[in-house]
């Protein structure tokens, strides 16, 4: 019926009596929020099992108001409103039957009007609810205030995974539950595998309420360890718990085999294949065989390798590793061809000795070579005095010269010629030792430059030259190639000399001396045309 007035007081706003009764309706909320405003209560109040919860309640301004008579009363989420305690300033406090009987009281005590609150000791889940202060006035009549008692209770937190093996379903492979918890707690879950959550939430009798979450997905062997948290959130809780967990997920094992290069040729040692595995549970048995029937000689087999001491064409075959665990089985093969070798491995030190030995070898040749070089570039350049006292300079002519002072025959002074030779070279031989004696050499031999003393040194012969260090390895080869008619010439004393002059040039030795010859610092004379190889 109540409900049937208030429909018939809305259509009867329509119209155009609508803007009349809006106002109406407008000044009867602000007098009744007015009012309302009088009574004076927390919104919220937060509790734990256990305790003493205190309700406080007063009315603010009692002017021209006439307080008669204070009730609190019970309102539970579902559940009709029951009176827990009553004031009259006239009787005692009376606190009807509820389930707070005995346990609630007014506080302080005596209780008066201007602040009549409560309290509820050993409060309980179930206590949980809408208490109501409401004020008897006169002439306002009832005056109101509403607190909300909200019961917490930390929730007891889990989770786990659960061992499930790889395959084709959707299975729960971890749980999370937060029990006992009031108001109702939040579950979520952090991973990275492919997968959904589901959640179920159970009231207890206690009023507390217990959340239920569980993580499904079809697992395979990529999922296992793969990290995965459960997080619950909680008002009771400054911060969310996590419990970080790890898939378990059963596989059978996943083998491959390792340690073949494709270059195994006949000879070669000591050459491992190895069977590398992982599974969950992990493998324990591994198994070698060849395909071709029994394991060669030249192989030893232990645990997860296989080795080969030395190749040959007995292992030109196809080895085959399988794995075991408690799940299944799972296996690798791999094909070995034996090869010819490129080179013998038994030789290869031989051959490096030997590249070795040719190196240093060489390496002396060339040592030598270059020594010789440089003691003939030294020989040829001629020799320098040594203090005046062993000088000995050769002197390569050009050609037969006449004597410009003579026929052939003369005396021997500084930087003459004591006679003239057709074909050979000119030496000045100064010796440390002093030799008298002057005159003609009535023949067609080269006779010694003088001495800057004017006493004539006594010729070399050709032998002296040759077993002298003047004459350096080019100059005897030609030597021996000379005609013995060309290599000796009759000198003063019956001794030879080395012919190395041409004979087709016609001049005399003085004209030689005069226009090659020069004289030098140290007393030794020079040509100036002559070639010094």
């Amino acid at each position: 019926m109540e409900g049937h007035v208030r429909r018939r007081v809305w259509f009867g706003c329509g119209g155009p009596v609508a803007p009349l009764c809006l106002l109406v309706l407008l000044v009867l909320a602000l007098a009744h929020g007015a009012s309302g405003q009088k009574v004076k209560v927390e919104a919220e109040v937060l509790s734990y099992p256990g305790q003493t919860v205190n309700l406080r309640c007063a009315f603010t301004d009692a002017t021209g108001v006439q307080l008669t008579m204070v009730t609190w009363i019970y309102e539970p989420k579902d559940g009709e409103r029951i009176n827990i305690a009553v004031f009259h300033p006239n009787f005692e406090p009376n606190y009807p039957d509820s389930p707070m009987k005995g346990r609630v009281s007014f506080s302080p005590s005596p209780p008066n009007l201007a602040s009549p609150s409560i309290q509820i000791q050993d409060v309980r889940m179930t206590d949980e609810g809408k208490y109501i202060c409401e004020y008897a006035t006169y002439p306002s009549g009832n005056e109101q205030g509403i607190t909300y008692l909200v019961m917490l209770a930390k929730p007891q937190n889990a989770a786990s995974t659960v061992t499930v093996e790889a395959g084709a379903k959707a299975v729960v492979v971890a749980r999370c539950e937060s029990a006992n918890g009031r108001p109702a707690p939040k579950i979520s879950w952090v991973t990275t595998a492919n997968g959904n959550a589901t959640s179920v939430s159970k009231a207890n009798a206690d009023n507390t309420e217990t959340i239920s979450s569980e993580y499904r997905l079809v697992p395979t062997a990529a999922d296992n360890g793969k990290d995965i948290s459960c997080v619950v959130e909680h008002r009771t809780q400054t911060k969310s718990e996590s419990f970080p967990l790890k898939l378990a997920v059963q596989y059978p094992p996943q083998v491959a085999i390792s340690g073949y290069d494709n270059n195994w040729w006949v000879g070669r040692t000591n050459v491992v294949l190895t069977c590398q595995a992982n599974g969950n549970p992990v493998p324990t048995i591994v198994t070698w065989r060849a395909m071709s029937g029994e394991m060669p000689d030249t192989v030893e087999v232990r645990d997860n390798q296989l080795k080969v001491l030395k190749v040959d064409d007995a292992v030109n075959t196809t080895f085959v590793c399988e794995v075991k665990n408690r799940i299944g089985r799972g296996k690798d093969q791999v094909t070995v061809f034996v090869r010819e070798p490129t080179v013998d491995p038994s030789n290869a030190g031989v051959v490096a000795g030997a590249v070795i030995g040719s190196l240093l070898a060489l390496l002396l040749v060339v040592a030598l070579i270059a020594v010789l070089v440089t003691r003939s570039r030294r020989q040829q350049q001629g020799y320098r005095a040594n203090g005046g006292s062993d000088l000995k300079t050769r002197i390569f002519g050009g050609g037969k010269k006449t004597a410009k002072n003579g026929t052939g025959n003369g005396g021997a002074g500084p930087g003459g010629v004591g006679g003239a030779n057709n074909n050979g070279p000119i030496y000045v031989y100064n010796d440390s030792s002093s030799h008298q004696g002057s005159g003609e050499k009535n023949n067609h031999h080269h006779q010694p430059l003088g001495r800057p003393d004017g006493v004539s040194a006594p010729a070399p012969t050709a032998q002296d030259i040759l077993l002298s260090n003047d004459l350096d390895d080019g100059e005897r080869r030609k030597f021996d190639e000379l005609e013995e008619d060309e290599r000796y010439d009759q000198f003063g004393g019956g001794a030879p000399i080395l012919q190395l002059r041409p004979h087709d040039q016609e001049h005399i030795m003085g004209d030689y001396i005069d226009d090659d010859m020069e004289s030098q610092r140290d007393g030794s004379v020079i040509s100036r045309t002559a070639v010094y190889v």
